[in-house]
């Protein structure tokens, strides 16, 4: 699984330790970890204090791969943040998005209920007409 991470110095252990901050769900979907356990780097690893990492960590809990998050950080805001989509603007259009579902919906309901008004009407048309068809041919 991959995490967003912060390069930290344990300065009584003398090593560095990586804090986990993200990790990603899915392509473009990352949910923030509160609790904050460090991960423990080997003594041979030596990186810049608060530095930003985007690590893969394997299911058994082995670091696979650490790479600088600076690239992805940067894409992150040229992509959305220099085109104006904040938060506030995802939870906007998730706001009009379910509007446009419920309104959806109504008109939905709408139509099948005059669909049945309609089909209770057909029958009544056809109930008169065979009424009709059945006194005339009763007159003859």
């Amino acid at each position: 699984m991959k995490y967003l991470a912060q390069v930290n110095k344990n300065d009584f252990l003398n090593q560095y330790e990586l804090h986990l901050l993200a990790s990603q769900e899915s392509e473009n979907l990352w949910s923030i970890i509160s609790e904050n356990t460090p991960i423990l780097l080997e003594k041979s690893q030596i990186m810049n204090e608060k530095m930003l990492v985007l690590v893969e960590i394997s299911p058994t809990g082995d670091i696979v791969s650490i790479d600088d998050a600076t690239d992805w950080v940067i894409s992150l805001v040229q992509t959305y943040l220099s085109s104006g989509i904040t938060p506030e603007f995802l939870e906007q259009e998730a706001e009009n998005a379910e509007q446009w579902r419920q309104n959806l919906t109504l008109q939905n309901q709408d139509l099948a209920r005059r669909t049945l008004e309609l089909e209770a009407r057909r029958e009544q048309i056809q109930a008169l007409e065979e009424s009709l068809k059945s006194e005339n041919s009763s007159d003859n």
